[in-house]
């Protein structure tokens, strides 16, 4: 049974940034996008990671739709079955490490990696909230649009990542979806989304309130889903990489997430352009400046 990322469902959740089109051979979804001031049509792969059922035949796809796209650039899952050989033969204009994802190793006590900073601060938040697993998770869409609009207010989200309310309807209704809260004095100052995929457990994203950040409630909420899944089948946690296109190594939610986990994993940026002479046709006709970012046309579009 399908769940979490590979679930058509949650690529229907992603609509409002792009067309979903099936790759049939490899399992895998893509979004297909119109080029503004151009007829032609890129792709790129679902936020925030590029899945598949059967990586081994992902090249199979790729040629099947390079008469019908510019490029496609994907971010790939860090548990994904690939090597790097792999994704050259796919994506032969770029391949290079993106992001390091912190990831859990659920065969280990928890009590032999996380940060004792981390647990005295859990500890302490678990005095002022209660956690739990959210039975319905769509029960709760108006707590969790109203914790991610203070999200989206506090870090100035736009592009992909500022998701509608519909959309969000959709995403708490995938199957594979495992919901968390944390409660203070009956309020829900916090809450969890995780999504499984086989063995791994990927957290999707979190969000509080002003008090819920008064109170901590992050570690509390983190401390609770990691002790969990421990009692689960499941084998990993993909805690997902920094925030935005960069890594930053000294920021707090590189640590945050450091602290709680026993390694990492990295997820490559790949990029193929199918049509070499339009994508260059692009670029001169905009006169842009060097950039690393791909495809180069659309540098800046998720600040």
């Amino acid at each position: 049974m399908l769940t979490g990322y590979m679930h058509p469902a949650y690529v229907q959740s992603l609509s409002e940034s792009g067309t979903p089109k099936f790759l049939p051979q490899s399992g895998a979804w893509i979004l297909e996008r119109q080029i503004p001031g151009w007829d032609y049509v890129d792709a790129i792969g679902c936020y925030p990671i590029f899945v598949c059922q059967d990586w081994s035949q992902l090249e199979i796809d790729l040629e099947d739709v390079r008469d019908t796209l510019l490029s496609l650039a994907v971010v790939t899952d860090p548990f994904g079955e690939y090597n790097k050989p792999d994704l050259s033969r796919c994506f032969p204009d770029l391949v290079r490490p993106f992001k390091q994802h912190f990831v859990v190793d659920l065969s280990r006590p928890s009590s032999t990696f996380i940060d004792s900073h981390h647990r005295r601060y859990a500890c302490k938040a678990l005095r002022e909230v209660r956690v739990e697993r959210c039975a319905d998770p769509l029960s709760y869409l108006d707590d969790w649009t109203a914790l991610y609009d203070t999200l989206i207010k506090r870090h100035l989200i736009s592009g992909i990542t500022a998701f509608s309310r519909d959309s969000f309807a959709k995403q708490l209704s995938v199957p594979g979806l495992v919901a968390f809260k944390a409660v203070n004095e009956g309020t829900t100052v916090g809450m969890l989304l995780w999504y499984l995929n086989g063995k791994v457990a990927y957290y999707h994203l979190g969000a509080y309130s002003a008090r819920g950040y008064d109170l901590r409630a992050s570690f509390a909420l983190f401390s609770y889903a990691i002790e969990y899944f421990a009692q689960s089948e499941l084998r990993s946690l993909n805690l997902g990489g920094e925030a935005g296109a960069e890594n930053n190594a000294t920021s707090g939610l590189t640590r945050f997430k450091q602290g709680w986990a026993t390694g990492t994993r990295t997820a490559y940026l790949c990029g193929r352009i199918f049509d070499q002479q339009k994508y260059r046709e692009i670029l001169k006709s905009r006169a842009l400046p060097g950039t690393k970012y791909f495809p180069a046309y659309r540098a800046g579009e998720f600040r």
